[in-house]
């Protein structure tokens, strides 16, 4: 029996450059969030769930970190013969220099994409990225895609207008059309802008991508780079000339949205669960699907202290914690502090030692008496945050200031 196939594209392949130390070993969307998930656990999770079992994850960055934990689809029943995950590797050796290797933005990759795309020839393509934390129902924006006869389907979040100009703003008409686009702008002019989700028909979205590149390479103004189509990022070319076609609306996405590709808002959007699910970690019927060894359970000890954080399975407490998340099998031994972080598997923090506002990756060890961080009430950028790589070491007695930066495997 035929039925309509939809086509889902994660944008997983960016090197992830803002979040510094913390993606030099490992791809963005392998970063853990909450303890006991990945953050590519929840677009994969969402579009399971939403029944959209035909998907393509980009890994060319760091890909080798994000292929074992997606475990070929298995967590989310995308192992399988027909459809299922697909990994989607830089290629050499298959096409023209603006085709192979890496891509140069997310409208550069779905160019590269082009002629796959012919071939699959899905009904409608469902492009998303792999760092937001959100619970989306996609059915629901392909249903607002479909009535409309549209081109492109945005899916829209409101935002506070000081953090509008971090990502790309929308003006919506009563109608529900999307007229005006900005992408990325200094003075933002409302707080509607773009999740980084988009539903194309594909025709128009190749037509669109090709017409594009063509005028672009007959620009002079055009940098001519080798391996660069010059199409750039969604926001720089793919979207205003899709908007400027008429045929792009907008679905707003009720509840929760966070963008967690810088270090404050990943860590503003752990203390966001501390508390509470928010609407999308353990919601009934709607989890969120991973891959996870199995361990032990928590351990807190005598005299251990826990104040409004997530203690993550295999952990060992002793000492205090704060306002923070512990990831698996992380050790806080007796007299340690942990106050307003978030501590990544496998770390530990030895006696004595205070760690406050920082981001500890997987396999760290804080020495005894060692101080990390500053403590304060709040911190609202980065510079204020400490960033360690994996299996950094801050020896006894040592001190690391607020906004350090610890490079994997180095001591401080």
């Amino acid at each position: 029996m035929s039925r309509s196939r939809v086509l889902a594209i994660v944008q997983a392949g960016g090197a992830g450059g803002r979040m510094d130390v913390l993606t030099r070993e490992t791809a963005k969307p392998a970063l853990p969030f909450a303890g006991v998930f990945q953050l590519v656990d929840l677009p994969l999770s969402n579009l399971t769930h939403s029944g959209i079992d035909d998907v393509w994850l980009s890994v060319s960055y760091l890909g080798s970190s994000l292929e074992q934990q997606v475990s070929n689809g298995r967590p989310w029943d995308l192992d399988r013969t027909s459809g299922g995950l697909r990994l989607l590797m830089p290629q050499e050796g298959s096409g023209s220099t603006d085709e192979e290797g890496f891509a140069k933005g997310n409208a550069d990759e779905l160019y590269r994409l082009r002629d796959q795309l012919r071939a699959a020839d899905p009904e409608l393509v469902v492009v998303l990225s792999a760092d937001h934390v959100y619970r989306f129902d996609f059915t629901e924006a392909l249903d607002t895609h479909r009535a409309r006869g549209a081109d492109c389907t945005v899916v829209t979040t409101q935002v506070p207008i000081e953090d509008a100009g971090d990502h790309a703003v929308v003006e919506v008409a009563d109608d529900g059309r999307v007229t005006d686009f900005w992408y990325k702008p200094q003075d933002p002019p409302g707080p509607t802008v773009a999740t980084e989700i988009f539903v194309y028909d594909p025709a128009v979205l190749v037509e669109t991508l090709e017409e594009l590149h063509r005028e672009l390479a007959a620009d002079p103004e055009t940098p001519d780079e080798p391996g660069d189509s010059g199409l750039g990022d969604f926001g720089d070319h793919l979207l205003p000339r899709l908007v400027e076609r008429g045929h792009v609306v907008a679905h707003a996405l009720p509840g929760y949205w966070r963008d967690l590709g810088e270090p404050m808002k990943y860590v503003a959007a752990h203390r966001d669960v501390l508390l509470d699910d928010v609407g999308v970690l353990g919601q009934p019927g709607w989890p969120i699907l991973t891959r996870q060894p199995q361990r032990t359970p928590a351990r807190l000890l005598d005299g251990s202290a826990l104040v409004d954080s997530l203690v993550s399975a295999g952990c060992t407490v002793a000492g205090r914690v704060e306002r923070s998340v512990l990831g698996p099998g992380v050790v806080v031994e007796a007299g340690a502090v942990v106050r307003d972080s978030v501590v990544f598997a496998e770390t530990t923090v030895h006696a004595g030692a205070a760690v406050d506002w920082a981001v500890l990756d997987e396999g760290c060890s804080v020495e005894a008496g060692a101080v990390v961080g500053a403590a304060a009430d709040d911190v609202s950028d980065d510079d204020g945050l400490v960033l360690a790589g994996r299996g950094s070491r801050v020896t006894a007695g040592a001190r690391v200031p607020a906004g350090a930066r610890l490079e994997p495997g180095s001591t401080a």
